[in-house]
């Protein structure tokens, strides 16, 4: 449990990890960084590729820690900024939901919420090809066939999409999830103070930018507020 401070806090940061901030990714290879002798065996065994290998080799070098976006490390109300790109269409609606609140628990009353995402209405501006819109949604995939593959599947885990937005069905759920002012921004453009090294353009060409933030004594509808399993 990280305790000391207010923190910034890049969730799902994968390769791209801000200078300064807790960076923290769920990815197996995160996980395995710590253990290159493993990760080199997966690796001649097929179970790993070349590129994980460099993304392993990357956490390790920027600090990346692994953790669960759904039990955040972190002590109530001590985070100052949670910024995560493209990490929240990975998560179906139910855990989505859970994401949010888990991180508006761990956010200062006058906390921000920085959310990066692939902008669906972009893709759909673009639709020249059924077989290319759905492929770019990666919301479908075929499923891995052989042993190998298989194996490889669950070593990795799944990274298609489970969920897509646009600007307005993000704001209504970072709304519906307790926050307030919610707003979408241009890329480059921030409300957080001295935002330093966050990249405010990343992945600028397929991105929708939302910032937010908590709203005081919330109280989700239909259950109680506090902690949503892992």
């Amino acid at each position: 449990m990280i305790r000391a401070g207010r923190i910034r806090v890049n969730i799902g940061c994968g390769a791209t990890p801000t200078e300064g901030w807790v960076n923290l990714d769920n990815s197996w290879t995160v996980r395995l960084a710590a253990r290159p002798l493993l990760l080199g065996l997966l690796h001649r065994a097929g179970l790993a590729s070349g590129d994980q290998l460099s993304f392993a080799a990357q956490a390790r070098a920027g600090g990346v820690r692994w953790a669960n976006a759904l039990a955040l490390p972190f002590e109530d109300g001590t985070v100052e900024v949670a910024y995560s790109s493209h990490m929240l269409e990975h998560l179906g609606r139910a855990d989505a939901r859970a994401f949010l609140a888990e991180v508006r628990r761990v956010l200062a009353p006058d906390g921000f919420l920085r959310l990066a995402l692939p902008d669906l209405s972009l893709l759909v501006a673009r639709y020249r090809d059924a077989d290319e819109f759905v492929a770019q949604t990666y919301l479908a995939h075929d499923p891995p066939r052989g042993l190998r593959a298989r194996l490889r599947a669950l070593a990795v885990g799944e990274r298609d999409h489970a969920w897509m937005y646009d600007g307005p069905s993000l704001l209504r759920l970072v709304t519906a999830a307790g926050y307030s002012g919610a707003r979408i921004l241009p890329a480059g453009e921030t409300t957080i103070p001295l935002p330093g090294p966050l990249d405010l353009r990343e992945r600028e060409s397929e991105s929708v930018y939302l910032e937010a933030r908590p709203q005081a004594a919330f109280k989700p509808q239909g259950g109680a507020a506090g902690h949503f399993p892992a």
